[in-house]
């Protein structure tokens, strides 16, 4: 599944690509309805905010990773595909694993 944020973040990349003529305005839409389409997208409800605080706190997240992390925790996610979080800790059984690594 992809959490809501990681979409967004997915689409500001590609509208980046777009802006420095990497790729085509057609081809934005494109790419992300294609890279999307075989996973369900998670919307989460205000339900993580508490989990969002405890990870925030507990391991000095920034702001935006503490939300991923709290999203998938309630989405159920097991593992989390980042370059951006540390793959070493255990995040309340979220495996954190880098695609880039």
């Amino acid at each position: 599944m992809v959490p809501w944020q990681a979409a967004g973040e997915f689409m500001n990349w590609l509208r980046r690509s777009e802006a420095a003529g990497r790729i085509s305005a057609p081809d934005v839409e494109s790419y992300f309805r294609n890279t999307l389409a075989p996973f369900p997208l998670a919307l989460p409800t205000a339900n993580i905010f508490p989990k969002y605080f405890d990870l925030f706190s507990r391991f000095s997240l920034s702001h935006w990773d503490a939300m991923l992390l709290a999203a998938c925790h309630e989405a159920g996610v097991t593992t989390v595909y980042s370059e951006d979080v540390d793959t070493v800790t255990d995040y309340d059984g979220l495996r954190i694993v880098n695609p880039f690594a």
